[in-house]
Parts: structure tokens; C-alpha cells; sequence
């Protein structure tokens, strides 16, 4: 499961992802319903990028609280299941982040980590995005983040990851002709040497916090190592 994530890094989106310019706040504390940027292939084959509540709502849903159950797709399953299988095959977008969070179970409460690449840089969840209209005509954009199995890092505390694309892959999760064959064969763990886990604040618990100063490292006993 991936329930909460950062992008703090977000001068460098126009670099890595290809798109215009953007001014976007640092985020620190990113959670499930909120607004959060993606990047989707437009006409004439340019990115763009767009703001999408975080939980997806399918098209043909009656209501849109069904988006608080489907902030993450299973790479298992989202080529076949009705919820995503549609965007799965026409709606395919990439999130930019810098980390992502999970936790661990310890005697003293629930201790959070900061997944993220050992450079510090961007990287870019694999989702799904979906344009929903409610009975009283107005419209919904929102997304979901597929999850995979977890590399040997992040299995030592959860036993799902976000799937996270090598930079080289954007083009071909997005490409609208790409074969579902060739698209779930991207659906696997990132590579966890290029990883590393750091514990830190307790803050980070509550989505009400949102400052640099929740991502700062903290001493815990047996962290996550390679």
C-alpha cells in the first residue's frame, strides 16, 4: 500500500518530466483526497501536467466516496479489475514524488519511514487517472497509484511498494499504443540498492502535518537495511 507521500522537489518537475514550467508548493505530508499533480500524455504527444484528487473514482461510479477505497490498484489485478481495467487501457498517467511513507509496528506505537532514492531525486509512481461527472454536471479528476510486491528494503516493513518507473520508462507507460503485455511487465519492485529508508517524526502520523522539519531523520533501533 502506498498512504502517503512527499514531493518537495517540485522546481525540478519541468526537468525530469518533460513538461511546462510549473509553481507548486513543496509538500511534506501528501494524503489520500487531496490534490496532488500528475503527468498525462495530451494531443500531439506532449506531457502536461494536471491537478487529480488522490483516490480514484471510475467513471461509471454513482458516487464519489467510492474514491477513498481505491487510492492504490494492485499491479495484479488492475489490467482485469472494472474499477481500473478502462484507465488501465486508456487513462495511464505518472505522479511525481521524492518519497514515499510507510510504517512499522513497534512496541511504543507506529513508527514511520521515509522510503526514497539514495541521490534524493524524483521519481515517479506509476498511476491511473479517471474523469468522473456527478449527477449535478460537475467534474471529477482523480487518481490512483498501482502497487507491487516489495523489494528487500521495503519488505522489511511493508509487503507492498508503490511501483516506481525508471526514468527511461515514462514515455512508454504513457505511450497510448503500448500493449497491456508490455505495460504490466513495468508493474515490479524498484530496484532497492538505488533505495534507502530513514526513519523519522511521529508527526508524520496525522496528514495535519505538512513542514520540512516531519521528513528530518530520527535514531531508531534496527532501521531498514540492505
Amino acid at each position: 500500500m502506498c498512504g502517503r507521500y512527499t514531493l518537495t522537489q517540485t522546481e525540478q518537475i519541468p526537468d525530469v518530466f518533460e513538461v511546462d514550467e510549473v509553481r507548486l508548493p513543496p509538500r511534506y505530508n501528501i494524503a489520500p483526497s487531496q490534490t496532488v499533480p500528475a503527468v498525462t500524455l495530451a494531443d500531439h504527444d506532449t506531457r502536461q501536467l494536471g491537478l487529480y484528487r488522490w483516490g480514484l473514482i471510475p467513471y461509471w461510479a454513482k458516487d464519489e466516496k467510492i474514491g477513498f477505497k481505491m487510492i492504490n490498484a494492485r499491479s495484479e489485478t488492475v489490467a482485469s479489475k472494472s474499477a481500473f481495467r478502462n484507465a488501465f487501457q486508456k487513462r495511464r498517467c505518472l505522479l511525481p514524488t521524492d518519497g514515499y511513507y510507510e510504517w512499522r509496528k513497534q512496541s511504543d506505537g507506529k513508527q514511520p519511514f521515509l522510503f526514497r532514492r539514495k541521490d534524493r531525486g524524483l521519481m515517479a509512481f506509476a498511476g491511473l487517472w479517471e474523469r468522473w461527472r456527478a449527477p449535478d454536471g460537475h467534474q471529477v479528476l482523480s487518481c490512483t497509484i498501482i502497487t507491487t510486491g516489495p523489494n528487500p528494503l521495503s519488505g522489511q516493513v511493508h509487503d507492498r511498494m508503490p511501483v516506481i518507473l525508471p526514468h527511461e520508462e515514462h514515455g512508454h507507460w504513457l505511450d497510448p499504443e503500448a500493449r497491456s503485455k508490455e505495460l504490466r511487465a513495468l508493474l515490479v519492485p524498484y530496484p532497492a540498492e538505488e533505495m534507502e529508508a530513514v526513519a523519522v517524526s511521529r508527526e508524520v502520523n496525522s496528514p495535519h502535518n505538512e513542514r520540512p522539519e516531519i521528513i528530518e531523520e530520527v535514531a531508531v533501533e534496527n532501521p531498514p537495511r540492505l
